[in-house]
């Protein structure tokens, strides 16, 4: 189970969020932009520090105010695919995969994974949108993460691509059984992919607008309890 309250005071309103996401599952974040979800994300990644609160992965504490515990990015195993992919422009996709991978053997097995054995020798100037958000997803789990966290991936992409990539990570979720947390705009995705929902106003869950077919709510955040 990955766990964590998150307390992040922003401009105009503080960020206050529980959350929880078993292995396997996939946990949507939704929201109007500046509603604090890539806040959320980017604090689960260590990129961005709390106030307040805790991220826990089974029993071991990524960051507690109550423990003292702030563990750094890389300590964490966190897999973290953006909005914008970021592959090294210089590299193939087989060395990008390469690149934090702790096991080279898998670089083989995650370009078959992915469907992009074909492109190894490719730079990322060279093939499509679609082709290079699956390459950032390989080395995103070229890391062997325990949490894969992804920031709005297939946004930038075209709705027929947007499609066959969901279907992709619906397929890798059964497969790889990470706690699995998405940022995204979409209403259609957010019910294709996730088993939770979360929607944020203002960094708070809130009700989103009536949709059929909606999918549940998690608890809105209370006062934190250190």
């Amino acid at each position: 189970m990955f766990e964590a309250h998150i307390l992040k005071k922003r401009e105009r309103f503080t960020v206050d969020v529980r959350l929880s996401c078993p292995a396997g599952e996939l946990l949507v974040l939704t929201g109007p932009s500046g509603s604090g979800k890539t806040t959320v994300i980017r604090t689960l990644a260590g990129l961005e520090r709390p106030d307040a609160g805790y991220i826990r992965y089974r029993e071991r504490y990524w960051f507690s105010t109550e423990e003292r515990i702030l563990l750094k990015p890389r300590q964490r195993r966190v897999g973290y695919v953006f909005q914008e992919h970021t592959l090294f422009p210089h590299l193939t996709v087989a060395k990008n995969i390469a690149y934090g991978c702790r096991d080279p053997r898998r670089v083989d097995e995650l370009l078959s994974m992915l469907h992009i054995r074909h492109l190894a020798r490719s730079r990322p100037h060279e093939i499509s949108g679609g082709e290079r958000q699956r390459a950032a997803l390989a080395q995103a789990l070229a890391t062997d993460p325990q949490v894969l966290l992804l920031d709005e991936p297939f946004s930038a992409l075209d709705g027929g691509t947007r499609a066959l990539l969901r279907a992709e990570l619906q397929r890798l979720q059964n497969r790889l059984r990470l706690p699995v947390i998405m940022v995204t705009h979409d209403a259609d995705e957010a019910r294709q992919l996730g088993d939770r929902h979360i929607h944020l106003c203002r960094g708070a869950a809130a009700e989103p607008a009536p949709r059929e077919n909606a999918l549940p709510l998690l608890p809105a955040a209370s006062s934190l309890p250190v």
